[in-house]
């Protein structure tokens, strides 16, 4: 079991901000824990596009009260949005199941046409 972990020490202070390099990976990583200086975060961001995600996190973190209560709410609506589009989708496909028994289609059809489980489909049947 002692063959399976790896401790790796980063010195950060010891990384030359100004050598940014050409390509991605963990050094851009590094340089964006350790710089404050926003000026380096385009260049970054173009080669490590995952960054992006937890440079816009750390704006986020850093705004004032009013701006993070606006952002949550936008995240909020966002996600609601997309539960309410998700919720919709199961509805049509439901639908469609029905449509389907209705139309006396075998269940493994209604099952490969639809993506729903047997059990989904004969719970629609029950309920029609």
């Amino acid at each position: 079991m002692i063959d399976d972990i790896e401790v790796h020490f980063l010195e950060l202070p010891k990384l030359d901000e100004h050598s940014v390099p050409s390509e991605g990976g963990l050094i851009n990583w590094l340089l964006f824990l350790k710089s404050a200086d926003t000026s380096y975060w385009e260049v970054l961001k173009m080669n490590e596009p995952g960054l992006e995600k937890a440079m816009d996190t750390l704006q986020y973190l850093s705004q004032d009260s009013d701006a993070r209560r606006l952002y949550e709410a936008r995240q909020k609506y966002l996600h609601d949005e997309a539960s309410m589009l998700e919720s919709a989708e199961m509805e049509g496909v439901k639908k469609v199941a029905k449509n389907m028994l209705e139309m006396n289609l075998d269940i493994t059809t209604i099952v490969k046409a639809t993506g729903l489980t047997e059990q989904e489909i004969k719970g629609l049947s029950k309920n029609s």
